[in-house]
């Protein structure tokens, strides 16, 4: 039953994805191995792979969008429901994967309900799957551990006692009034290490989130409250309260971790400075000014992967191997070409095609030479 579940999730998924793009599977882009891990599937054994979560979904409804507070009261024996303050969480887990991180095999439909896959039973057919109680404490027992230093079970459950109720209004109520402060981005960051031949990095958040077009989730993913905030400190007075962030001490590993996913054969020297770093500067970092057509586009639309970025020439055939006269319209470059130019092709100016380098008069004219004689008329395009 659970296998037949799965099929069907990943069946609604991929169906979702395609008709919201109005396509059928020959023109989107999928191959078998996007669902399928092995070579010959069958009906008896299709060889699923786990839905495919991060890679596929990239928009996620707001927190605004869902409930404030969720009473978890599934396992209510012992102790009281759990109230739970999801809108907080929510916020908080927009930096590092959003809705994906607790709904993890959740299409773009309908959210499921946690007894959907984990059994509120112990004793269960396929014990790989978490039953109800397991699937609930491992969500919430790494960061809760970290966040409070310890585990007791009374952090988010009320022993049930004669003459005592839990008063769920009230504790709603109060949730209610609670919002994760707005995390503002920095432009840029400046960590004072203590590697003695360069003390200090610099790290411009800016120049990662809208010129290198990482998302959060990338730096992010293994993140939780503790990064910032740490309760033990707080509650020893070294912080008044949550919404100020405390300077967390992390291992060499831990510093580097974020980093080295695209920095890994970098040597030190490429980070750690003994002053502080100006922005990145295409002209001075590869020899290759900007020009307005290319100053606002991301990285990754010339170079590839956001991790690992493949070096280019300069000659512009690695984007736009098929510009033409039908394709390319030639005046967005302030050249209006004349009608004794008009038809040419790219190559009859442009050597090699490499539109880098000044067009060049020779292969048909001997008294010609640009850009002193033009072969069309000059227009603003600021």
């Amino acid at each position: 039953m659970r296998k037949l579940f799965h099929l069907l999730l990943v069946i609604t998924f991929f169906t979702s994805i395609i008709y919201s793009q109005g396509k059928n599977h020959s023109q989107s882009n999928l191959t078998c191995k996007t669902c399928h891990s092995c070579e010959v599937p069958t009906k008896d054994d299709p060889c699923l792979i786990a839905c495919p979560r991060l890679s596929m979904i990239k928009e996620y409804p707001s927190p605004e969008v869902g409930p404030d507070v969720i009473v978890i009261d599934e396992l209510e024996n012992r102790y009281t429901p759990v109230i739970f303050s999801h809108k907080l969480h929510a916020q908080m887990s927009e930096m590092k994967g959003g809705c994906l991180g607790c709904h993890h095999y959740n299409t773009l439909g309908p959210i499921l309900s946690c007894n959907e896959c984990h059994s509120e039973e112990r004793k269960r057919e396929d014990v790989r799957v978490p039953d109800l109680k397991a699937a609930y404490h491992q969500q919430c027992l790494d960061c809760h551990r970290q966040w409070s230093h310890q585990t007791e079970c009374v952090s988010c459950h009320q022993e049930k006692r004669e003459g005592k109720s839990l008063d769920i209004t009230e504790i709603t109520s109060e949730l209610l009034m609670k919002s994760h402060p707005v995390v503002e981005e920095p432009t840029k960051i400046v960590y004072d290490t203590k590697y003695e031949k360069g003390k200090l990095v610099t790290f411009f958040h800016n120049d990662h989130a809208k010129l290198f077009g990482l998302e959060c989730v990338s730096c992010h993913k293994n993140e939780n409250c503790i990064s910032c905030h740490d309760l033990e400190k707080i509650n020893k007075g070294e912080n008044g309260n949550y919404d100020s962030p405390i300077k967390i001490q992390l291992s060499e590993k831990e510093r580097h971790r974020g980093c080295f996913g695209c920095h890994e054969n970098n040597k030190c020297s490429f980070c750690h400075k003994n002053k502080e770093m100006k922005p990145f500067d295409h002209g001075l970092r590869t020899g290759w000014a900007l020009q307005k057509f290319h100053q606002n586009i991301s990285c990754i639309n010339c170079h590839g992967s956001k991790t690992n970025f493949t070096g280019i020439d300069n000659k512009c055939n690695n984007c736009h191997f098929d510009w033409n006269i039908e394709t390319f319209d030639h005046q967005i470059t302030g050249l209006i070409l004349d009608e004794d130019h008009a038809e040419n092709d790219c190559a009859d100016c442009h050597i090699d095609r490499d539109f880098s380098m000044n067009p060049t008069c020779n292969d048909c004219h001997d008294d010609k030479n640009y850009p002193e004689e033009k072969p069309g008329k000059f227009i603003d395009i600021k």
